[in-house]
């Protein structure tokens, strides 16, 4: 891919990000929502180098992958062993424990040009790369790490792209699960996750990134507006961008984000509407 590398990341204008959010949310709420297109938008409102070519460029390079599969491979574990030969080993798509420090790892395009990412995002290259090839592919949201599921329950084949697409037994996802969680593996954990859900995680992945580095508040407040474009989002999203509102000396525009999230909240949590109507005026009071 020629889409240029400019760290760090710089946002769009306010009319291109305001557009970018449009079609996010109209996606979102699509009734069939297209994941690279969303990752995608996630990237452009974050990185603002990434232009309408950028993002064509990314969607062609997943075509391009998807056509270096062999047609039909067979079952599910045959599908598993092709795309992780074609993804893992020969274009060396991995992880490693350095990328949860970068923010380019959770951007489509640039996991795309640096083969490189953190699980979900190398998750999402497999997913997209294996279903353009006609694959039964899903998303699998093990609890602290995502994988990638191929074939019905029955005949489910797990793969981890973190690690080069390496084919998961029975005891190696057990063994994920225990060591994020301390419990067994749930059969239930083995669902596959929707679209919106991969989404959502992307940009809380995104969140903690920045929370982690208050001088990279505003991709912080970016990455929760998308997500309160997502249906059914947490209220909680609204507490979090007042917040982070005020936080960036927008006073007015906290206090009333802040003021809203009170109102939702009052109905079932009387005392911590309170709380947060204290904060809102806290913030309005830095005005004088």
């Amino acid at each position: 891919m020629s889409h240029p590398y400019l760290p760090p990341p710089y946002p769009p204008s306010e009319d291109r990000s305001a557009e970018l959010r449009r079609r996010f949310a109209e996606e979102a709420r699509s009734e069939r929502p297209d994941l690279s297109a969303l990752c995608l938008l996630i990237g452009a409102v974050t990185d603002g180098s990434l232009d309408e070519a950028g993002i064509d460029a990314a969607q062609a390079e997943l075509d391009r992958l998807a056509g270096e599969l062999p047609f039909r491979p067979g079952g599910p574990q045959a599908w598993a062993e092709a795309v992780r030969e074609l993804l893992g080993t020969r274009h060396a798509f991995h992880g490693t424990p350095g990328d949860y420090q970068r923010l380019e790892s959770s951007l489509l395009h640039e996991v795309l040009r640096r083969r490189r990412g953190l699980p979900i995002l190398l998750s999402v290259v497999w997913l997209e790369v294996a279903r353009r090839a006609g694959a039964p592919v899903y998303g699998v949201a093990l609890p602290g790490h995502f994988v990638v599921g191929f074939g019905a329950a029955a005949e489910q084949v797990l793969a981890d792209p973190f690690d080069g697409g390496r084919v998961l037994t029975g005891p190696d996802a057990d063994l994920l699960v225990v060591g994020a969680t301390g419990t067994p593996l749930d059969p239930s954990m083995l669902e596959p996750a929707p679209p919106l859900e991969v989404v959502q995680r992307v940009l809380n992945n995104i969140r903690a990134w920045a929370a982690a580095r208050p001088e990279r508040s505003d991709v912080a407040l970016r990455a929760v507006e998308l997500a309160l474009l997502i249906p059914s989002h947490p209220a909680r999203l609204r507490y979090e961008r007042g917040q982070l509102l005020v936080q960036r000396g927008e006073f007015v525009a906290g206090a009333e984000e802040l003021q809203h999230y009170a109102d939702l909240i009052e109905v079932v949590d009387e005392s911590a509407a309170r709380k947060v109507r204290q904060e809102a005026r806290t913030a309005r009071s830095k005005l004088n």
